[in-house]
C-alpha cells in the first residue's frame, strides 16, 4: 500500500492560497478597468466642456459665465487629476496582485512536482515488492515441484510394473 505524501496538507494550503490570488486578481482587474474606465469618462467630459466653452468665448459670454466655466473646468481637472491617483494606485494594487498570482503558482507547482516524485516513488517501490513477492512465490512453487519430482522418483514401482 502507497504511503500518504506527508506534504498534501501543504498542497492543499497552496492550491487556496492560489485560488484566493486568483480571486484577488480577478477583483483588482476589475477596479484597475473601472478607474481607467471612469478617468477616460472624466478626460471626455472635459474635452467635451471645453469644446463648448470656446464655441461660448466665440459667441460671446457674460464675465460670470465665464468664470463659471473656468471653475467648471477647473473642478473637472481636479477630479481629473485625482481619478489618475486612482489609477495608479489600481495599478499598483493590480502589480502586486499578480506578482502574488505568480508567487502562488510557483508554489502549487512545486508542491505538484513533489507529490508527483512522491507518487513516482511509491510506484516503483510497490512494483519492486510485488516483483520480490512473485518471484519468491515462483521460487517456492518450483522449490515444491522439485520436491514432488524427487518424491515420485524415490517411490517404489507397483509389482509387476515396468519403469521405463
Amino acid at each position: 500500500m502507497a504511503k500518504p505524501f506527508p506534504l498534501q496538507t501543504l498542497v492543499l494550503l497552496a492550491k487556496q492560497k492560489n485560488e484566493a490570488a486568483v480571486k484577488n486578481l480577478g477583483r483588482l482587474n476589475q477596479q484597475h478597468h473601472s478607474a481607467e474606465a471612469k478617468l477616460q469618462m472624466l478626460q471626455q467630459f472635459r474635452k467635451d466642456y471645453q469644446d463648448k466653452f470656446q464655441e461660448a468665448v466665440s459667441a460671446g459670454m457674460s464675465p460670470v459665465d465665464l468664470r463659471n466655466f473656468q471653475e467648471f473646468i477647473y473642478r473637472l481637472d481636479q477630479a481629473i487629476e485625482q481619478q489618475q491617483g486612482v489609477l495608479t494606485h489600481t495599478s499598483s494594487s493590480l502589480a502586486s496582485g499578480r506578482e502574488l498570482y505568480r508567487d502562488t503558482q510557483r508554489s502549487v507547482q512545486s508542491f505538484e512536482t513533489l507529490a508527483q516524485r512522491h507518487w513516482d516513488a511509491e510506484s516503483k517501490r510497490e512494483a519492486k515488492a510485488e516483483q520480490k513477492a512473485q518471484d519468491e512465490y515462483a521460487s517456492r512453487f518450483a522449490a515444491r515441484k522439485s520436491i514432488e519430482r524427487l518424491n515420485d522418483e524415490q517411490e517404489p514401482t507397483p509389482s509387476g510394473a515396468h519403469h521405463e
